[in-house]
Protein backbone atom coordinates (compact mmCIF):
# COMPACT_ATOMS: atom_id res chain seq x y z
CA UNK A 1 0.00 0.00 0.00
CA UNK A 2 0.85 3.48 -1.02
CA UNK A 3 2.76 5.07 2.18
CA UNK A 4 0.46 8.24 2.91
CA UNK A 5 2.61 9.86 5.82
CA UNK A 6 6.33 11.15 5.71
CA UNK A 7 8.83 8.29 6.35
CA UNK A 8 11.20 8.40 8.74
CA UNK A 9 14.67 8.81 8.16
CA UNK A 10 15.42 5.46 8.36
CA UNK A 11 13.07 4.60 5.75
CA UNK A 12 14.33 7.55 3.50
CA UNK A 13 16.38 10.80 4.34
CA UNK A 14 15.60 12.19 1.21
CA UNK A 15 13.75 15.58 1.46
CA UNK A 16 10.03 16.06 0.20
CA UNK A 17 9.79 16.92 -3.08
CA UNK A 18 6.83 19.00 -4.00
CA UNK A 19 4.88 17.62 -6.64
CA UNK A 20 1.42 19.65 -7.31
CA UNK A 21 -1.93 21.44 -6.10
CA UNK A 22 -4.01 19.14 -4.20
CA UNK A 23 -6.29 20.85 -6.54
CA UNK A 24 -4.98 19.56 -9.20
CA UNK A 25 -5.65 16.13 -8.58
CA UNK A 26 -9.74 15.66 -9.21
CA UNK A 27 -10.92 12.53 -7.31
CA UNK A 28 -11.01 9.53 -10.15
CA UNK A 29 -9.83 12.09 -12.65
CA UNK A 30 -5.97 12.74 -14.54
CA UNK A 31 -3.37 11.72 -12.27
CA UNK A 32 0.25 13.86 -11.98
CA UNK A 33 2.68 12.50 -13.98
CA UNK A 34 7.03 13.15 -13.44
CA UNK A 35 9.94 11.78 -14.17
CA UNK A 36 12.20 10.32 -11.52
CA UNK A 37 15.01 7.63 -12.16
CA UNK A 38 14.66 4.03 -10.48
CA UNK A 39 17.79 2.54 -9.84
CA UNK A 40 19.69 5.24 -11.46
CA UNK A 41 17.80 4.50 -14.33
CA UNK A 42 14.86 7.45 -16.76
CA UNK A 43 10.94 6.07 -15.16
CA UNK A 44 7.71 7.78 -15.22
CA UNK A 45 5.52 7.97 -11.99
CA UNK A 46 2.08 9.43 -10.93
CA UNK A 47 0.23 10.42 -8.78
CA UNK A 48 -3.95 10.12 -8.33
CA UNK A 49 -6.56 10.99 -5.86
CA UNK A 50 -9.41 7.59 -5.50
CA UNK A 51 -11.84 7.67 -3.06
CA UNK A 52 -10.31 10.82 -1.35
CA UNK A 53 -6.55 9.09 -1.06
CA UNK A 54 -3.82 10.51 -2.48
CA UNK A 55 -1.75 7.66 -3.74
CA UNK A 56 1.78 7.11 -6.50
CA UNK A 57 3.18 4.68 -8.03
CA UNK A 58 6.04 3.85 -10.38
CA UNK A 59 4.10 3.94 -14.49
CA UNK A 60 5.11 0.43 -14.94
CA UNK A 61 2.62 -2.52 -14.86
CA UNK A 62 4.03 -5.41 -13.18
CA UNK A 63 2.73 -7.56 -15.81
CA UNK A 64 5.08 -6.39 -19.01
CA UNK A 65 7.35 -3.01 -18.18
CA UNK A 66 5.66 -0.75 -19.84
CA UNK A 67 3.84 2.71 -19.29
CA UNK A 68 0.29 2.13 -18.48
CA UNK A 69 -1.12 5.52 -19.17
CA UNK A 70 -3.49 5.31 -22.27
CA UNK A 71 -3.17 9.18 -22.67
CA UNK A 72 -1.23 11.00 -20.31
CA UNK A 73 -2.49 11.01 -17.13
CA UNK A 74 -5.20 8.64 -17.69
CA UNK A 75 -4.83 5.71 -15.73
CA UNK A 76 -8.31 4.41 -14.64
CA UNK A 77 -10.89 2.58 -16.08
CA UNK A 78 -14.39 3.44 -17.79
CA UNK A 79 -15.88 3.39 -14.37
CA UNK A 80 -12.80 4.86 -12.45
CA UNK A 81 -12.74 1.85 -10.29
CA UNK A 82 -9.48 0.46 -11.25
CA UNK A 83 -5.90 1.54 -12.75
CA UNK A 84 -5.74 -0.06 -16.01
CA UNK A 85 -2.76 -0.66 -17.94
CA UNK A 86 -3.63 0.11 -21.53
CA UNK A 87 -1.58 -2.52 -23.42
CA UNK A 88 -3.01 -5.67 -22.02
CA UNK A 89 -5.41 -4.55 -19.63
CA UNK A 90 -4.05 -5.69 -16.01
CA UNK A 91 -6.33 -3.89 -13.43
CA UNK A 92 -5.14 -2.80 -10.25
CA UNK A 93 -6.34 -1.85 -6.76
CA UNK A 94 -6.02 2.11 -6.55
CA UNK A 95 -5.38 1.87 -2.87
CA UNK A 96 -2.85 -1.07 -2.48
CA UNK A 97 -1.35 -1.31 -6.38
CA UNK A 98 -2.21 -5.00 -5.86
CA UNK A 99 -3.68 -7.10 -9.30
CA UNK A 100 -7.07 -7.83 -9.05
CA UNK A 101 -7.47 -9.16 -13.16
CA UNK A 102 -5.65 -9.85 -16.42
CA UNK A 103 -2.64 -10.85 -16.86
CA UNK A 104 -0.17 -9.35 -13.39
CA UNK A 105 -1.46 -11.95 -11.70
CA UNK A 106 -0.02 -11.87 -8.03
CA UNK A 107 1.88 -8.65 -8.99
CA UNK A 108 1.42 -5.08 -7.79
CA UNK A 109 2.24 -1.77 -8.32
CA UNK A 110 5.29 -0.56 -7.13
CA UNK A 111 4.43 2.13 -4.61
CA UNK A 112 6.01 5.83 -4.20
CA UNK A 113 5.36 7.66 0.04
CA UNK A 114 3.65 10.71 -0.58
CA UNK A 115 1.20 13.05 1.33
CA UNK A 116 -0.95 15.65 1.22
CA UNK A 117 -0.46 19.10 3.39
CA UNK A 118 -1.43 22.43 3.48
CA UNK A 119 -3.07 22.15 -0.09
CA UNK A 120 0.14 20.57 -1.76
CA UNK A 121 1.22 16.80 -2.82
CA UNK A 122 5.01 15.96 -1.55
CA UNK A 123 7.06 12.74 -2.63
CA UNK A 124 9.40 11.37 -0.20
CA UNK A 125 12.24 10.19 -2.59
CA UNK A 126 13.46 6.65 -1.29
CA UNK A 127 17.17 5.10 -1.69
CA UNK A 128 15.89 3.28 -5.12
CA UNK A 129 13.57 6.05 -6.97
CA UNK A 130 14.76 9.61 -6.55
CA UNK A 131 14.20 12.64 -8.34
CA UNK A 132 15.66 13.12 -11.59
CA UNK A 133 18.58 15.75 -11.65
CA UNK A 134 19.35 16.94 -14.62
CA UNK A 135 22.89 18.46 -13.59
CA UNK A 136 24.29 14.73 -12.94
CA UNK A 137 26.64 13.63 -15.38
CA UNK A 138 25.30 10.65 -17.86
CA UNK A 139 27.26 7.50 -16.76
CA UNK A 140 29.92 6.11 -18.83
CA UNK A 141 29.84 9.70 -20.46
CA UNK A 142 33.12 11.46 -21.70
Amino acid sequence: MPETGAPTDAQSPAQPVDLCASSELEDGGRAFVFDVEEHGRPARAFVLRHGGAVVAYLNRCAHVPAEMDWQEGQFLDADRRFILCSIHGASYEPHTGRCVGGPCGRGRLTALSVTEEAGRVAWYPSPQIRPVCFDDPVPGAP
